[in-house]
């Protein structure tokens, strides 16, 4: 019996050394196959980051090659293109300082299109109905507009007629229904309707808003003679080109921040017509643009 004893006490002593010994060999081949799955890991990732390094700085140099490029071909597909023509900028609710950049642009001072930015209107939103009323005389359609919608859109539609070829209701109405003013109504060969409703109106006041831009639109386009074109950002939500399309407008541009958009506004306030850039509603990123002379082969007509 005792030699039985210590027979199992030397098997179970022989069991648990061979057990340590399996578990150290053991902990040695994992941190080795940890260790080389990690760097090789590693190294992958470092090789993978490298490469999307080297694809941002190909992305990158071919972005600025083509913003380099818009910037050269801008004049020279809008130059002169509106030579001497007066534009007008109109403004539903506010103009922001972006889209004031972006029109600038295509008829500021600096601006190739040689177009001068004849009258900037801000409309006021929602309509001052008592301040429209008492700029009004008695008993006129301006008097009436505070509890008759209709009359509403009647002297909005004098003060978009009067912005384009002048007169007294522009001087009457203009303190009431805009809050800012520059340049001089009259004498406009086209013109740029831009759309920043306020946010909170609630549905009394929209209906009055809707009223007044509905009038406004309808009496810049009543002239017939010049284009009125909807303008907007490519970033901007909600868009407006829908609003734009079913007031009847000349033309549209989505996307006046780009390069594309710019010269599709210079063509369309010099009378193309259609829904340009780059969004759904777009039947085109450009209007049809001018050809070049073709010349013979020895360089003459």
């Amino acid at each position: 019996m005792g030699y039985s004893g210590r027979y199992h006490a030397a098997s179970l002593a022989a069991v648990f050394l061979a057990l340590a010994i399996g578990i150290l060999i053991g902990v040695g081949l994992g941190h080795n196959v940890v260790s080389n799955t990690t760097k090789g890991l590693e190294q992958s990732l470092k090789s993978d980051l490298s490469a999307a390094r080297g694809r941002a700085d190909d992305l990158q140099g071919q972005l600025n090659r083509h913003t380099d490029f818009e910037q050269q071909v801008y004049p020279a597909l809008a130059g002169r293109v509106l030579e001497g023509d007066r534009i007008a900028v109109v403004a539903l609710g506010s103009l922001p300082d972006d889209l004031k950049g972006d029109v600038q642009a295509v008829v500021g001072p600096d601006s190739p299109s040689g177009a001068a930015l004849g009258e900037v209107a801000v409309v006021r939103e929602p309509p001052n109905l008592a301040a429209i009323a008492a700029a009004s005389p008695q008993g006129s359609q301006g008097s009436k507009a505070p509890r008759d919608r209709t009359a509403l859109t009647a002297v909005a539609r004098r003060l978009g007629q009067s912005l384009v070829v002048g007169g007294s209701s522009y001087k009457r109405l203009r303190g009431s229904m805009l809050t800012q003013v520059s340049g001089r109504p009259g004498g406009i060969d086209a013109a740029i309707v831009i759309r920043d409703q306020p946010d909170d109106l609630n549905p009394h006041q929209a209906a009055e808003t809707g009223a007044l831009e509905s009038g406004l639109l309808d009496g810049l386009e009543s002239n017939g003679a010049i284009p009125v074109v909807g303008v907007e950002r490519s970033d901007a939500d909600p868009s407006q080109i829908g609003f734009f399309n079913s007031a009847g407008v000349t033309a549209t541009v989505d996307s006046i921040d780009l390069i594309s958009g710019r010269v599709a506004l210079v063509y369309a306030l010099n009378g193309s017509e259609g829904n340009y850039g780059i969004k759904p509603t777009a039947d085109r990123l450009l209007p049809r643009l001018p050809q070049p002379s073709v010349f013979t082969a020895g360089g003459l007509p």
